[in-house]
């Protein structure tokens, strides 16, 4: 009879165990939440070229610094007024909504279309503004146009009067996978919940 009841208890709280583990685990999306997410994903990740910026810090930020963790990268500028500083807060708090170990598997880069403007010192006081653990990487203008082509943003820069200008680009933001091949992409606009919802679940059907 103990052994009986001792079986039946150690069986109960297996399942208890298993149910809670279910219950904690990110809820893997359709194609067509996903879709409804703005979450287009790639049928095969696409490899892309090799490049080499310089980040916020000074340092080198290339094909390697993409590979071990996930990585959005959001191609714009400091200079813009209104797509780019709403597209980074977005990304700062679907990013602070993160348990640390997911914001360890994750970065947020923002690829200056805008080299002429945004120098190191200038990447350095307005990314870190929303979160100091994101990436500013800018470089020359022609790395930049083959690596925002590889990766389908497309961008041009607009004159203005007075010898001002500014730069239209693709509001995306871009999704390349810890082997550093381009992923897929999140559409505007950036909901937090809804990103946060759409890369667990990314993740969490990622087959290494």
């Amino acid at each position: 009879m103990k052994l009986t009841v001792t079986i039946l208890v150690v069986f109960i709280a297996l399942v208890v165990t298993g149910f809670v583990f279910k219950l904690n685990q990110p809820r893997v999306l359709s194609q067509q939440e996903l879709q409804a997410n703005g979450a287009v994903l790639l049928d095969t990740p696409r490899q892309f070229s090799e490049f080499q910026l310089t980040d916020h810090r000074g340092e080198v930020f290339d094909k390697n610094s993409l590979k071990g963790k996930w990585s959005l990268l959001f191609f714009g500028f400091t200079h813009c007024p209104d797509i780019c500083p709403t597209a980074m807060a977005s990304a700062a708090r679907m990013y602070a909504g993160l348990e640390p170990d997911e914001q360890e598997k994750l970065q947020i880069v923002l690829i200056s279309l805008d080299p002429e403007r945004d120098t190191t010192d200038k990447l350095a006081e307005y990314v870190p503004y929303f979160n100091p653990e994101f990436v500013g990487a800018t470089g020359d203008k022609y790395v930049l146009l083959k690596l925002a082509t590889e990766l389908n943003v497309a961008f041009t820069k607009v004159e203005l009067e007075g010898g001002d200008y500014t730069i239209d680009h693709s509001g995306n933001m871009v999704l390349v996978n810890p082997y550093g091949d381009y992923h897929g992409f999140l559409k505007p606009p950036f909901e937090e919940e809804q990103m946060r919802l759409t890369l667990r679940s990314i993740i969490a059907s990622f087959r290494h």
